[in-house]
């Protein structure tokens, strides 16, 4: 077997980190309306041995919580004397939403849909040109964390680019039961990345402005994953289910306006003409129901149970493996994820415990 080649000092910004060393420093993204300055915080955990540079950077969405506390336990737990490569962790990109508690800039864009950026257009275009031209070119892989959008969760599940073979087999590495075959959207960080060959995955998980155990500790999973796989970290010998890629998906909306009454729920399968929720009037005067328009797996669903007439409530994803499969595989994986040994989080929530 040959020997491990030592790694050299890794160079970002005006900061050099030394082999099996690490350092946190700040980008300055901006200045507030008193000219304190807004920065945005990264650590760099540079390995003892030579390897990829990976990025994982969460909240470029600022209300998107889920991707920080990972990020967070990813930098409690790496041992740089025993890493290959270079990890570039950077929990919150988009400092001015996570501030306020928003999805968006002070100007209302939205960040990922501004990249690669430019000097001299708006706030949210020099933000992501500062972060692109700095950070995320400087990397050879980058998993960029998400949640769903305010009052909508989504079942972890990786988005990538799976025409490039690298980006399909990271994919496959990080393991969540589901992959969804994404197009590239214009201004995302994903899109610009791939676009210069950095192969990106985005991991969706969860719901916005909360922690949610399970999302928090599939996305730590993972993230290991990834890394063994990239050669950062070494292998583990056990074997895992092969993840089920979605061949489409779509948005089921709701018909009517009022109260929402759901029926199913993550994971879950549904057949075609399925009952998926109900939607009444406040006293139950009328009721309507969104129905399944084919066999799929709920993927993503509103959870306010307030609806207006052409609200998004359930993404489906439809796939050519039988559904039935698709959905003992989601089981098995809620169940791997369940039991890992991970941080403990509650929710505030009552648990019905299983008897």
């Amino acid at each position: 077997m040959a020997k491990a080649k030592r790694n050299s000092d890794f160079h970002l910004l005006d900061y050099t980190v030394a082999p099996s060393e690490r350092l946190k420093f700040e980008l300055e993204a901006a200045k507030l309306y008193t000219h304190s300055p807004l920065s945005i915080q990264i650590e760099v955990i540079n390995g003892k041995y030579a390897g990829p540079v990976m990025m994982v950077n969460a909240a470029i969405h600022g209300d998107e919580l889920n991707g920080v506390e990972m990020v967070r336990q990813l930098s409690s737990v790496l041992d740089p004397s025993k890493l290959k490569g270079t990890v570039i962790a950077v929990p919150i990109v988009n400092v001015f939403g996570f501030i306020h508690k928003s999805r968006y800039l002070p100007d209302r864009r939205d960040l990922n849909r501004c990249f690669p950026g430019s000097e001299k257009g708006s706030l949210a275009s020099r933000m992501a040109n500062s972060f692109f031209t700095n950070i995320a070119q400087r990397c050879d892989l980058i998993l960029d964390l998400h949640t769903g959008a305010i009052h909508r969760t989504n079942l972890p599940q990786i988005r990538g680019n799976l025409s490039n073979p690298e980006t399909l087999r990271l994919a496959k590495a990080f393991n969540t039961p589901v992959i969804v075959d994404a197009a590239l959207r214009d201004g995302s960080l994903r899109s610009e990345a791939e676009r210069i060959g950095i192969p990106t995955l985005t991991y969706e998980a969860g719901e916005a402005l909360r922690f949610e155990p399970i999302s928090i500790s599939a996305g730590m999973l993972g993230i290991k994953r990834v890394m063994q796989a990239a050669g950062m970290l070494r292998v583990s010998r056990k074997k895992y289910p092969e993840p089920v890629i979605a061949k489409s998906t779509n948005w089921v909306r709701a018909n009517s306006d009022g109260m929402l009454r759901t029926v199913v729920t993550l994971g879950e399968k549904v057949e075609k003409d399925q009952i998926l929720a109900y939607i009444s009037s406040p006293l139950g005067d009328t009721e309507t129901q969104i129905i399944a328009p084919k066999e799929g797996i709920v993927i993503g669903q509103q959870t306010l149970p307030l609806v207006n007439e052409g609200d998004a409530v359930f993404h489906l994803a439809y796939f050519t493996q039988d559904t039935d499969f698709v959905e003992q595989t989601v089981e098995s994986y809620i169940d791997e994820v369940s039991d890992a040994d991970s941080e403990t989080i509650t929710t505030g929530q009552i648990t019905l415990s299983q008897s």
